[in-house]
């Protein structure tokens, strides 16, 4: 199997479905985000510290479900014959807040905004969750011109706080303090 087909040649792909889009259309920047995203939770796990390896087989478990939402992402609107992969049935969101009620049970309590950083790992986590937050906006858009999967939004909503406790938790799991932002005002309670 040849990986190069040449449709892109002239700034075309071919989604599930045998559409073929302009790249620079707003479902291929969905799913190209959620791509990058994928990429992203690979080099956190690569550079998981000894203290923070407790969280790689989640973080593959999470690079799976990515996968999953990038698929139904690329599923035409008009496809009849291709299933959504990801189902709200799969428990994903309901495990992602248990992780999030976990770890954020782990830390300790802030009022404050906290800055992005600490340990490698929590930077890298804290990366991952703006870079979610990026392909959330993109979905949002994507939903606001086509019909999305909503499982797939709800999930990657859900995966932004997931990244934030898990990112705290790594620092504390690396013996690193949270830097709080020295302008914020109380805001969690």
């Amino acid at each position: 199997m040849k990986i190069y087909t040449r449709t892109g040649d002239k700034g075309k792909t071919r989604i599930i479905g045998n559409d073929v889009l302009y790249k620079s259309a707003q479902r291929i920047d969905s799913y190209g985000t959620v791509d990058e995203l994928n990429s992203l939770v690979g080099v956190v796990i690569a550079n998981l510290s000894d203290k923070t390896e407790v969280l790689k087989d989640e973080l593959l478990e999470i690079q799976q479900l990515l996968f999953d939402c990038g698929t139904d992402l690329a599923v035409s609107p008009t496809d009849k014959k291709h299933d959504f992969i990801f189902k709200d049935d799969n428990g994903s969101v309901d495990w992602l807040e248990k992780k999030i009620d976990d770890y954020s049970a782990k830390v300790p309590v802030t009022k404050k905004f906290i800055l992005p950083g600490g340990s490698k790992t929590a930077a890298n986590l804290h990366l991952a969750r703006t870079v979610t937050r990026r392909a959330e906006r993109e979905i949002v858009a994507l939903m606001q011109e086509e019909p999305i999967n909503e499982f797939v939004l709800k999930f990657i909503n859900r995966l932004s706080d997931y990244f934030f406790a898990a990112a705290r938790y790594s620092n504390v799991l690396d013996g690193v303090e949270d830097i709080q932002y020295r302008n914020s005002k109380p805001v969690f309670r």
